[in-house]
């Protein structure tokens, strides 16, 4: 298939948050299976153009900007046998960082994102590329499908961006792109797309994440269980409605894990490799004795070793966790912290650091080396969190044999398959009350299978076998472009 990718970040050049992994590792792979993927980018200051080849000017492309128009330019390169095209404008994009400085989010984010999302389409002729399907990434591109509803396929169905059906994916919902009515005219959009059913108004602005979710083709979620999820009251981020009306059309796909990256079997950081050819788990038994020792904690293979990665703060779910940390390690369970938080929120852990010798640790800050050595180590993944927004921990500490525990509404249960609820095909313990006691039951209920060291080791057996390759992601949202190619093709036809 012919696919158009849109985004704001793009790990080898751009990076901001994980959208930008996702954004590379997807399109690298749709591009190895065989499809026709052109990435792209707003020209960012902060963009690094070194690992890009062949970079050079297509020229300009004149664009929409309030009442008049806008020049930007057109670059092309190669990252890899991946076709790069960079959106260049001096002020709007080039002098500039994706969403904010230091100072806060840019008050004109609103003309930056137009221009961008329209000289994208528009730049569809001057390459000659006529894509089955624009996909757009997150609520920056949220124009792109309004712009080809109400002014491509009314006014120019022979644009290719008229023949293109969109698939617009949400990697952040909490992020919308809010902005006050009195910018739709200097966007050169009608006044009356600011509707709230099928159009762009919600609580009285000009949201570009609802543009997107109103006017695409298919809305993609990372996975099935949050595109039902989204659509509960007080779940959606105050666009449940719309995804209510438009329930048949999300799409939930969960997202990949770059082997290549994280291979326990590969891996050159760790005192041995393993793989699910090990049935005896020797290796893995070895990383977790170098990482006590390493980190001065009780070395005992039946001592359960239990990781926390991530900000150490209430949207991690850590206020739950700090309730009952004292009593989680006064069960014999040795507890390792890696994150940022709040100074006041690290002396506490240090406290109970001292205070608990040999049984807790604290990492400051995220740590890539420490992150595989750890996940190598440990035998539980503690993911307290209400939601997640990405499977990607989960996945890559089940792919090292760690067996996570998470909250029933998280958003993973699409990944981690409750022990408790399918003993033969569990990967994980799922605690259903959110709160500090409930967590402390999901650890019982986790410490009683680790005395049984052969059920224990048939969960982190099924834990290596999990296969959440981006090749298996990638054939899904294939899946998914034919979908909108075959109901763009129909309304033609109709």
């Amino acid at each position: 298939m012919k696919i158009a990718f849109v985004s704001p970040e793009l790990q080898s050049l751009v990076r901001r948050t994980s959208l930008a992994e996702v954004s590379e590792s997807l399109a690298r792979t749709l591009r190895q299976e065989g499809n026709d993927v052109r990435v792209f980018l707003p020209y960012h200051a902060d963009l690094q153009t070194g690992s890009l080849t062949d970079l050079r000017s297509l020229g300009e492309i004149k664009v929409k900007d309030g009442t008049g128009k806008t020049s930007v330019t057109l670059h092309s390169a190669r990252l890899g046998d991946l076709p790069i095209y960079l959106i260049d404008h001096p002020t709007l994009l080039r002098n500039r960082h994706p969403y904010a400085d230091d100072e806060g989010p840019y008050a004109d984010n609103w003309r930056r994102y137009a221009v961008f999302c329209r000289a994208v389409l528009e730049s569809f002729p001057k390459l000659e590329f006529e894509p089955d399907v624009v996909h757009c990434m997150d609520w920056v591109t949220g124009l792109i499908p309004l712009l080809r509803e109400v002014e491509y396929a009314p006014k120019q169905p022979d644009h290719p961006a008229a023949k293109a059906g969109t698939f617009f994916s949400i990697h952040n919902l909490a992020m919308q792109g809010a902005f006050e009515r009195e910018v739709l005219p200097q966007m050169g959009l009608p006044h009356s797309v600011f509707t709230n059913v099928r159009g762009v108004e919600l609580a009285g602005k000009v949201n570009f994440l609802k543009a997107g979710c109103e006017n695409a083709t298919l809305i993609g979620l990372s996975s099935p269980s949050q595109a039902l999820r989204i659509q509960e009251t007080d779940r959606g981020y105050g666009l449940e409605d719309t995804f209510r009306r438009r329930a048949k059309d999300l799409v939930g796909i969960t997202h990949g894990i770059d082997y290549r990256a994280w291979d326990p079997s590969q891996d050159t950081l760790l005192a041995q490799n393993f793989s699910i050819k090990d049935k005896e788990l020797a290796g893995k038994k070895r990383c977790k004795a170098a990482l006590q020792q390493a980190l001065g904690l009780d070395i005992g293979p039946r001592v359960s070793v239990a990781a926390v990665i991530g900000r150490l703060d209430a949207d991690s779910g850590f206020d739950i966790l700090a309730e009952v940390l004292t009593q989680v390690m006064e069960r014999n369970v040795e507890v390792v912290l890696m994150g940022s938080g709040r100074h006041e929120i690290l002396e506490r852990v240090r406290t109970m650091e001292q205070t608990f010798t040999g049984r807790c640790r604290l990492i400051e800050g995220y740590q890539l080396h420490t992150a595989h050595t750890l996940l190598a180590g440990a035998d539980l993944l503690i993911m307290p969190s209400h939601f997640h927004s990405s499977n990607a921990l989960a996945a890559i500490g089940m792919r090292y044999g760690v067996v996570p525990l998470i909250y029933a509404q998280s958003g993973l249960d699409d990944t981690v398959v409750d022990i408790e609820t399918n003993p033969r095909q569990g990967t994980g313990f799922v605690f259903r009350h959110y709160s500090g006691d409930g967590l402390l039951e999901g650890v019982d209920a986790m410490r009683k299978v680790y005395k049984d060291a052969t059920e224990w080791r048939s969960i982190v057996m099924r834990c290596l076998k999990q296969d959440f390759s981006w090749q298996t992601t990638a054939q899904n949202y294939v899946k998914a472009y034919r979908r909108v190619a075959r109901r763009v093709k129909s309304r033609t036809e109709d």
